[in-house]
């Protein structure tokens, strides 16, 4: 009979042979994938599309702030007027301009939906350009896997199509651009 102390070693030697015999044939396989990472956020931040719905949603975002301006202006000339009132008047005055505030508070909370909203579904509309245009490029190259790079801890730059996904997505835009 065998005992318990050599049988443990055999497995453990069993053990090591296939380990170390399997970290070799997945090293094999592994240099056949062909791998990249792209840096989502840069390409993100130079995509034109990006810089251009960012032009329009501060365009939008100046034309509520002159409105929201507009507002409080109307506000501080009936605050004004009421200093310049006899009492008995003033009551009137004041409910007329808490309205105001009320609807001044109103026109805030809807303007800062309608931006958010607006620059949600742009994020949601880049992103899916993004995606695609990846997708598009792997398949296009070859790439087995193009990894997105924040979840990298380390990364050979030799593996970066950063620049190759922008170039291809600005152009992609362009192309867009001119059929409509």
């Amino acid at each position: 009979m065998m005992k318990f102390g050599t049988a443990k070693r055999n497995f453990c030697a069993i053990l090591f042979v296939f380990c170390f015999i399997a970290s070799f044939a997945g090293d094999a396989l592994a240099a056949n994938e062909k791998i990249a990472f792209v840096d989502v956020a840069k390409v993100f931040d130079g995509y034109e599309k990006t810089k251009d719905r960012d032009k329009v949603l501060a365009d939008e975002g100046e034309k509520k702030q002159q409105e929201r301006e507009a507002k409080v202006q109307e506000i501080r000339r009936l605050k004004d007027e009421l200093a310049l009132l006899a009492d008995q008047n003033k009551e009137e005055k004041q409910l007329a301009i808490d309205e105001k505030v009320k609807g001044l508070q109103e026109f805030d909370n809807i303007a800062g939906k309608e931006l958010r909203d607006k620059r949600d579904e742009a994020v949601r509309e880049i992103l899916k350009d993004i995606d695609d245009t990846i997708k598009d490029f792997g398949t296009k190259k070859g790439y087995d896997f193009i990894f997105n790079e924040r979840a990298l801890v380390y990364r050979n730059e030799k593996f970066d199509v950063t620049n190759e996904v922008l170039t291809e997505l600005n152009g992609r835009m362009k192309t867009q651009g001119k059929k409509a």
